[in-house]
């Protein structure tokens, strides 16, 4: 069923983007690399009470977010189940420590944006979630003004 969904991007001073490797215990592409932080609002949630409640949940950070586009997706994980999304995707500045969730992450990276490119495009795309995949190739093509102007 379509449902919403929120995707977050949070670069540092660098400009280094922040992956999350999902949690093992994952039921939809674990330990797949993903966007800095990703969920859906509670029933009656606004997007904007959602997106700051999962930022700090996900990886102990409050930082300014801000609305780059919407995108509906859908994909496939082998029998278990599927994903069918109307994701807003958002991105943010922090260079605070970040305090991950077990639960949820396996791992963090920073990333600078020419080498997740060619991660992204190059013979380990497969280790990457579909919906980020997507949403990376829109961000740095139609939005890579808006990522440089947060450094």
């Amino acid at each position: 069923m379509l449902h919403r969904a929120f995707s977050l991007l949070i670069f540092n001073d660098e400009g280094e983007l922040l992956l999350q490797q999902r949690a093992a215990s994952k039921r939809l592409w674990p330990l797949y690399w993903s966007n800095s932080c990703c969920s859906h609002p509670h029933r009656a949630e606004s997007m904007q009470t959602a997106i700051h409640r999962r930022l700090g949940e996900e990886l102990g950070l409050s930082c300014p977010l801000r609305f780059l586009f919407k995108f509906r997706y859908q994909a496939q994980f082998d029998a278990l189940g599927a994903e069918h999304e109307l994701c807003s995707v958002f991105i943010g500045r922090s260079s605070a420590p970040v305090t991950t969730n077990p639960q949820e992450i396996s791992a963090l990276r920073w990333i600078a944006p020419a080498a997740l490119e060619a991660e992204t495009t190059g013979a380990v795309a497969g280790s990457f979630t579909p919906w980020f995949r997507l949403e990376w190739q829109r961000v740095w093509g139609e939005h890579r003004g808006a990522v440089l102007a947060l450094q």
